[in-house]
């Protein structure tokens, strides 16, 4: 999520975070109010009426009309789709910055499972336990096939169950064997 629109959640939701506030919007959905109609139905002064109105205009929730020194507000319901779409759309809320939030995740499951260079445990759930075959793998050379008793080696120095770690190195398609030869793809 870009910092633009992590700014303008924020302050919707800081706006919305008030109970008076969303009972302003629930009771301008039905109808226009006066101000003073909606102290008495809140039983609040006018002032924070006044106030909490401001706060929904600002966001451009609520519309005014005046008639003589009265004001009178309704809901801007085009202006509140608007935002639910634009703002509050999933696809832009769970969209992660590109590499970014990826990357921020693959380093802390390295880092809460790599201790002083070694594998505390091999990951139960299967994406964490690709993010640690998938470091490991790193280490590996491309283009060299690796006798299983190398491989046993190497992964030895990372944590005592190689066999495990090999499997799970093929089944990932990480690596390859053949004829007691491992290789990365």
């Amino acid at each position: 999520m870009d910092q633009v629109l992590f700014e303008q959640l924020l302050v919707f939701f800081k706006t919305l975070a008030d109970e008076n506030r969303l009972k302003l919007i629930g009771m301008l959905a039905e109808r226009e109010y006066s101000v003073e109609e909606l102290a008495t139905r809140l039983k609040v002064r006018e002032p924070t009426v006044s106030h909490h109105l401001a706060r929904l205009k600002e966001l451009g929730l609520v519309k005014m009309r005046r008639e003589g020194n009265n004001h009178y507000y309704q809901l801007e319901a085009s202006s509140l789709h608007r935002l639910s779409k634009d703002v509050l759309s999933l696809e832009k809320i769970a969209a992660p910055e590109p590499e970014q939030a990826t990357d921020l995740w693959e380093q802390k499951i390295l880092k809460d499972y790599l201790q002083e260079g070694k594998l505390t445990k091999i990951p139960s759930t299967r994406k964490k336990r690709e993010v640690i075959l998938r470091w490991l793998v790193e280490q590996l050379a491309w283009e060299k096939r690796y006798p299983e008793k190398e491989i046993n080696a190497f992964l030895l120095q990372y944590h005592w169950d190689s066999a495990t770690l090999r499997r799970e190195f093929i089944m990932t398609g990480l690596m390859q064997r053949d004829q007691g030869l491992y290789w990365r793809i």
